[in-house]
């Protein structure tokens, strides 16, 4: 009888231990698959499923339909997933999301897309640019704990690096601006690794600079520098100006916020030099005062002539300052435009050069309001709040560093927004983060509950 007790008694426990072990196997291959979406999308967005576009072919200015469809289709579905494993186990943080200005912003973005110019095309295109934005802000959620998040990051940013290293010394006519580029022949010998245009990999490696910074603060002796240092000279050779003097004196920006205590003294240092770049660059087009004091500097704050640009995006602003044109849906026609005063390479020009004048010409004023408010100011109240509960200070610092850099890149580019762009990804990925930092305590190590 005693045996036989003790029999069954063995059984249970190794029937038990069986149903522990198969839901830890289960609990680490679902911890495995955020993971491997985290990185899946982070690859997504800065090699594309397009990689190494040949530049020397007329076919580069024509936009394959094909292709752009599988785009959709790769982002609604990580999307999907993201939304489906966030929704499980980080509801809570979930709905910190849904606030009354977050959906003040998609509001105004439905109905600007309502009166849009071109209805069918803002219409997509947004579809597009709310699975991007979807993913980029879930992204912090999806990794278990901050040391997978730091392993998926420095994965992805490894396997972008390698990549781009290796075009440049293998299939140097893929990842090399040549002089027989269809359109801009003068870019010769500046790299762009696995992206279409060495604007676009130069903020890229800047952020990269700034990932290594931080898995090196966090003790990643190895990958950290590696990432630092491969992304750093990657930059130089990108010959690309404006990330390259942003790249050291944002992080010392963002090391001068660190510091500092006062939230309004953060918001000086932020936001005053920010003002006057936009100032001495679309400014100096508004007024003839600041125009000629533009003049007297030694450095040419128009970028080499983009003041014609901004003439036409600003008499597009004119025109709707409520509504705004549409989004994403200005520049397709704007060489049918009246608006361009005679500049030639204006009106053939696919942006504004300048993320927040380009909000008033597409969204209207309003609009650039609401993002303002959303991506602009209520992210360094969420870093004054993380660091005022001293939540993850390294990680703190990498989002506002992310975060200050989009901001300052985005007085002489266009990104805010625009649907799959790497800098408008990482830029939502770090306004998010500040965002949970704020509201929640990251998890360090893996725990059975999370």
């Amino acid at each position: 009888m005693d045996r036989s007790a003790t029999d069954i008694a063995d059984v249970e426990a190794r029937s038990l231990g069986h149903v522990l072990h198969d839901g830890l196997a289960g609990l680490n291959a679902v911890r495995a698959a955020r993971c491997v979406v985290a990185v899946a999308a982070l690859l997504l967005v800065m090699v594309t499923l397009s990689p190494f576009p040949d530049l020397r072919s007329e076919e580069v200015t024509i936009v394959v339909g094909g292709r752009m469809a599988l785009d959709y289709v790769s982002w609604g579905l990580l999307a999907a997933v993201a939304v489906l494993f966030v929704a499980a186990t980080d509801a809570p943080a979930l709905k910190t999301l849904v606030t009354p200005l977050h959906l003040c912003l998609v509001g105004w973005l439905l109905i600007n897309i309502v009166f849009s110019e071109s209805r069918g095309v803002s219409m997509q295109r947004f579809v597009l640019a709310a699975s991007v934005t979807s993913l980029a802000m879930l992204l912090p959620l999806l990794p278990p704990t901050q040391r997978s998040f730091n392993r998926c990051v420095g994965i992805a940013a490894l396997a972008l690096l390698v990549l781009c290293y290796l075009g440049v010394f293998l299939a140097p006519q893929y990842s090399i601006h040549t002089a027989l580029d269809v359109t801009e022949p003068q870019l010769a010998g500046d790299w762009r690794g696995s992206f279409g245009h060495k604007n676009v990999a130069s903020p890229v490696m800047t952020i990269l600079v700034y990932v290594g910074i931080y898995l090196s603060a966090v003790g990643s002796f190895v990958m950290g520098p590696a990432i630092a240092a491969l992304a750093g000279i990657f930059l130089i050779f990108t010959g690309g100006k404006t990330s390259s003097v942003l790249c050291l004196a944002i992080y010392a920006l963002a090391s001068l916020v660190y510091v500092t205590r006062s939230l309004w003294l953060k918001r000086a240092i932020c936001f005053v030099p920010l003002i006057v770049m936009n100032l001495l660059t679309v400014g100096s087009v508004l007024s003839p005062a600041l125009g000629a004091m533009t003049r007297l500097l030694p450095l040419d704050p128009t970028f080499t002539g983009r003041s014609d640009v901004w003439q036409l995006a600003l008499a597009a602003v004119a025109e709707k300052p409520v509504i705004g044109h549409g989004y994403a849906a200005f520049w397709d026609d704007a060489t049918a435009r009246q608006t361009a005063q005679g500049a030639e390479w204006a009106t053939s020009a696919a942006h504004s050069h300048n993320s927040y004048l380009e909000l008033a010409v597409t969204i209207g004023l309003p609009g650039l309001a609401l993002v303002i408010l959303v991506f602009v100011l209520a992210p360094l109240v969420d870093f004054q709040s993380a660091q005022a509960h001293s939540r993850s200070g390294a990680l703190a610092k990498l989002f506002l560093t992310i975060w200050l850099f989009g901001l300052y890149y985005g007085t002489t580019e266009t990104f805010l927004l625009e649907r799959q762009n790497a800098i408008w990804f990482m830029f939502a990925l770090a306004v998010a983060g500040l965002h949970f930092l704020a509201r929640f305590q990251c998890v360090e190590h893996a725990e059975p509950d999370r």
